[in-house]
């Protein structure tokens, strides 16, 4: 007598588990256009993933020339856009939670301030550059990222960000976030950044 091979039950079949939304987020290169007209050469700010900041074509396309690395986890090599030019690369490493100080995300900020402002000089042995948009990033654009662009928005372009809260609610309304992000810590230290009497300071640079 034979015997019938069982059905298959393909509820019994395993398969990778699915992805939680971070690591989906993580696997793939993301930016955010965050703000316009912003500085002396008039660029745009973008907030990003670590996939994104290595994917030349992707910035190329968003006429991002520079990035600023949040992430004290994340080390990056140097990257040649399309057009043979160096993205220039600028790096203050934060921590995602507790450890970080504020004069350490206030560096972060004045870095962002920086490559704003920052010319461009051809001279020999600088590898090519051009002003243009700039991308500011940590490993998944969700906290560090966060935290950075909304003190800098609010200190230096405060008639666009009249307070921290706006800043942030911008920020969390343009990457999807809820409350929770940026982390704690991170939302600490901005409020002690808040007493650092830098926006007057700040304002001035980027408007000459």
């Amino acid at each position: 007598m034979k015997v019938k091979p069982a059905p298959l039950q393909e509820n019994l079949i395993t398969s990778e588990p699915p992805l939680s939304t971070k690591q989906y987020e993580d696997s793939r290169p993301l930016l955010w256009l965050v703000e316009q007209h912003v500085g002396p050469y008039d660029a745009t700010l973008f907030l990003g993933n670590g996939q994104a900041a290595c994917d030349g074509e992707l910035l190329a396309g968003r006429g991002i020339t520079s990035a600023l690395n949040v992430a004290v986890n994340l080390p990056l090599a140097p990257l040649i856009l399309p057009d043979g030019m160096l993205l220039r690369r600028s790096h203050v490493g934060l921590i995602d939670g507790r450890g970080n100080t504020a004069p350490h995300l206030l560096a972060a900020m004045l870095a962002l301030a920086g490559l704003l402002t920052q010319a461009s000089p051809g001279k020999a042995g600088y590898p090519a550059h051009r002003p243009g948009n700039i991308l500011v990033h940590c490993r998944g654009g969700r906290s560090r990222g966060v935290a950075v662009l909304a003190l800098f928005l609010h200190l230096a372009l405060t008639d666009r960000y009249p307070t921290l809260k706006d800043a942030l609610d911008h920020l969390r309304g343009v990457r999807g976030l809820d409350s929770t992000e940026p982390c704690g810590p991170l939302w600490q230290l901005m409020i002690q950044c808040l007493n650092s009497n830098l926006s007057t300071w700040l304002k001035g640079l980027l408007h000459g």
